[in-house]
């Protein structure tokens, strides 16, 4: 099944892509039901359906976490913040990860506004995995039985942003928080089958800046599966259905890892106007316009409290 969602007279709607037409499920369901293949489902009337949007993301989002597990796209993302490309030895003991913003999740065919106060935006080319039922503390083996389904990830960076605020210590915050592209639909595991190497999925990725390629990538390249994923961020916890999981950015997936390997700013960074546009194989097209964001608002500096160490028990 392709799941996506559309406004349907309105209204926006969610349901199954049948060729050219989407079939809406009946109001009243659930529509993360959609991901569970042994629901049995009620359908509206079918309606033309066009590829190119806009459209709203597939589902509703409940939460996500962003991956980074392509070698390349670290190494180069690292040269370009600390001029070397070596990988630290904890990058390769455990898949890490960082929360993302569910509310700033967007479809294909929308506009992304520049984040306020940014002048270095990029753009993340990413795969993702949706779980489709709940479960706690899996197994590598058990995880494959929650995958959902997988789609297209596109996570927004804005770069100096990012760089500013993470010199605190914590993850990415703003710089990553105003918008996520998913779709065009989530795509459930049989209709990939053929593309199954090992435990890997064996799709091509691409993007493009205002239909000149820039990268890409193939999904075979992570450094590790989505159930592995899926049970190292199941780990003592749950996850739910309708949780996302992206990849990570794809070698030749971003700006900013080119920026690392040319040692300046080529390409430049987005501008008002630009379209992006991702492409992987057996999922299908996002793309994107960005243009002027809202105002920024500035929020004065911390003010200073005198502090001193406290008395040790």
């Amino acid at each position: 099944m392709r799941i996506a969602s559309i406004d349907v007279e309105g209204v926006r709607r969610f349901g199954r892509v049948d060729g050219e037409s989407f079939v809406p499920l009946a109001v009243g369901q659930d529509p993360l039901s959609l991901l569970d293949a042994t629901v049995a489902l009620q359908w509206d009337a079918p309606v033309p359906f066009s590829a190119t949007g806009p459209l709203h993301p597939p589902l509703p989002v409940t939460s996500l976490r962003d991956f980074i597990t392509f070698e390349q796209h670290t190494a180069g993302s690292l040269r370009a913040v600390t001029g070397k490309d070596e990988v630290p030895e904890a990058w390769f003991e455990a898949p890490a990860f960082y929360f993302t913003n569910p509310h700033a999740a967007i479809g294909s065919g929308q506009d992304v506004p520049m984040p306020p106060g940014s002048e270095v935006f990029d753009f993340e080319l990413e795969v993702a995995v949706v779980i489709g039922r709940d479960g706690y503390n899996l197994s590598v083996e058990e995880a494959w039985e929650h995958i959902g389904g997988y789609t297209i990830f596109n996570d927004w960076s804005a770069r100096d942003l990012q760089q500013r605020e993470m010199r605190v210590g914590l993850g990415p915050a703003k710089g990553k928080d105003t918008a996520t592209t998913i779709g065009p639909v989530i795509v459930t595991p049989d209709e990939l089958a053929a593309s199954r190497d090992g435990d890997r999925l064996s799709l091509d990725m691409e993007v493009s800046i205002n239909g000149h390629r820039i990268g890409g990538d193939s999904l075979a390249n992570m450094a590790w599966s989505f159930a592995e994923l899926i049970s190292y961020a199941s780990r003592g916890t749950w996850v739910r259905r309708g949780d996302i999981l992206g990849s990570g950015t794809s070698g030749g997936g971003c700006l900013a890892e080119f920026w690392g390997w040319s040692g300046a700013q080529v390409p430049t960074p987005l501008t008002v106007g630009d379209e992006v546009s991702m492409t992987v194989e057996g999922i299908g097209t996002v793309s994107n316009r960005i243009v002027a964001g809202p105002p920024m608002h500035e929020v004065p500096a911390a003010r200073r409290v005198k502090w001193s160490q406290p008395p040790l028990p």
